[in-house]
């Protein structure tokens, strides 16, 4: 229950012309306003601590005695955000709060609230021609006609991690407005390194890197 300055005020006078009874100040305070006899009215260490207030500030309002800071989110900040945000897209919320010094959460409702920014993830596609379509079914095809019923199948797939510096999709977020549409290019033959792994119904082989790969399948 919310009380106003009315409700202190009338309770704290009650309570003194009752001879501080807190039974006696209740019973005036539920005929004065009204109040139902199931409804709430203000407790013993409510009407004290209306009367330390009043005796320490000389009013029964609430009063801010911890100094509560201004809000973060101030107008000024928020250009300053979207500023560095304009000035350096890629750099992650956690640096750009450390570089501005503002705390992550805020800096983080200001992006979505006041600057209504999104994070765009990177997504890494692998560009096919027309062609390639009928050319990843006839492949598909041969392999199933080839494979004899009885034999043992293995599936395997293999990733690249690159070392030219490309980004890494997990870690990389793009902050602006409207979704960039942002294409990425690589070296065609760049130096990397290729983990394998395959599955059957035997179980999991691997993971191999791609030297460790090639020693055992030369034995």
């Amino acid at each position: 229950m919310v009380w106003t300055g009315v409700h202190r005020g009338f309770a704290v006078r009650a309570y003194f012309e009752n001879n501080q009874s807190v039974i006696a100040m209740q019973r005036a305070f539920r005929r004065r306003f009204n109040i139902p006899r199931n409804n709430a009215v203000p407790q013993a260490n409510t009407i004290r601590s209306w009367v330390r207030q009043l005796e320490a500030t000389g009013s029964t309002l609430r009063t801010d005695t911890h100094g509560r800071r201004r809000s973060i989110r101030t107008p000024e900040n928020v250009e300053r955000v979207r500023a560095a945000i304009i000035q350096s897209p890629r750099r992650s919320a956690r640096r750009h709060a450390v570089a501005l010094q503002i705390s992550s959460r805020s800096l983080r409702r200001i992006l979505h609230t006041d600057l209504n920014f999104h994070p765009y993830k990177m997504m890494m596609a692998q560009e096919l021609n027309q062609a390639d379509f009928a050319n990843r079914q006839n492949l598909c095809e041969n392999m199933f006609e080839n494979i004899v019923p009885e034999a043992a199948f293995f599936s395997s797939d293999e990733a690249h991690f690159h070392f030219c510096g490309a980004a890494n999709k997990q870690n990389f977020r793009y902050w602006p407005e409207h979704n960039p549409q942002i294409i990425q290019e690589r070296p065609l033959h760049s130096p990397k390194l290729t983990v394998w792994c395959a599955i059957s119904k035997f179980g999991v082989i691997g993971p191999y890197g791609r030297h460790l790969a090639d020693i055992i399948f030369r034995t």
